[in-house]
């Protein structure tokens, strides 16, 4: 009988859901990324210009198709894709503190050791965005009716000067940030996990949302700067992302290595005294007890 590949769920002793970390500390998984950057800075901000690129393309494509509709469902939904974009950028950061070479196209041509497992998030994370995409055509279409949308020139003046796009704007808001927040915990940790651990998806995906759950303070401060930084970003036509992308990338990294220091670094977690346990001796067939 074969035998497949052991992916199994960590112990759960190896995880610290609770750590000691202040809302602060998120500034300084900031600097962090940032002195990431620094590091053969071309191989990142290389990076950051692909993604700027491949951002640019899709827009491009909407207005090409005259989907321009969906623009600004599709721009809230980088924030769903984000974390999925930067895995390469994960793995220079990770290269960096194995003492490992860098490179563009080693941050590209990627060999996560969880394998197809961050595959297999993006895929969630992809049917995550169109779900929200949906979401938001409906939440239009209950406000306005089966009205065609107005474009880009008139959009605005609709929303914000009539009573309906003020309510249409704050259900979207409400609706749109369950969703944010639902894609951030599963996803903060997630996939820096997998790029370093050999878990499967959901192990991972759950391991972020209880570290988040935790963890909220520091995690809804890194949150907002993530969300101030991509909208700072995509208000300069995505330039600012040649060089935010990257840090964010790394800081996320960073963030990952702070919220399970303990088994990232392959050391024991320092956790409270256990009770003893039963364990089962099969050599001699009885059962002892082990501290």
């Amino acid at each position: 009988m074969t035998t497949l590949p052991a992916v199994a769920p960590p112990h759960p002793r190896a995880v610290i859901w609770k750590r000691p970390l202040r809302a602060g500390e998120a500034w300084r998984w900031l600097r962090a990324g940032w002195r990431d950057l620094l590091v053969q800075p071309a191989a990142s901000l290389g990076y950051g210009l692909i993604v700027v690129l491949i951002s640019m393309a899709i827009v491009g494509g909407l207005f090409a198709f005259e989907a321009d509709y969906i623009l600004f469902p599709a721009l809230a939904g980088f924030m769903v894709m984000g974390p999925v974009l930067a895995v390469g950028l994960y793995e220079k950061s990770r290269r960096i503190e194995a003492g490992e070479p860098i490179g563009l196209l080693r941050m590209i041509l990627v060999k996560p050791q969880s394998g197809g497992q961050v595959l297999f998030t993006g895929v969630l994370l992809c049917l995550l965005m169109l779900l929200w995409m949906r979401a938001a055509i409906l939440i239009y279409a209950l406000f306005f009716g089966m009205v065609a949308f107005p474009g880009l020139d008139h959009i605005a003046r609709m929303l914000f000067t009539t009573p309906t796009g003020l309510a249409m704007l704050v259900v979207g808001g409400m609706i749109g940030g369950l969703f944010a927040a639902f894609s951030f915990a599963i996803s903060a940790v997630s996939l820096p996990m997998l790029m370093r651990e050999r878990v499967d998806a959901f192990t991972a995906m759950g391991t972020s949302m209880a570290l988040v759950w935790n963890n909220l303070p520091v995690m809804l401060t890194w949150g907002a700067i993530v969300l101030v930084l991509i909208a700072a970003s995509v208000a300069t036509g995505f330039i600012g992302l040649i060089i935010a992308f990257p840090v964010l990338g790394h800081g996320t990294w960073h963030a990952y290595r702070a919220l399970l220091a303990d088994r990232a670094s392959g050391t024991a977690p320092q956790t409270a005294p256990q009770t003893p346990e039963v364990s089962d001796h099969r050599g001699a067939g009885t059962q002892g007890v082990r501290p």
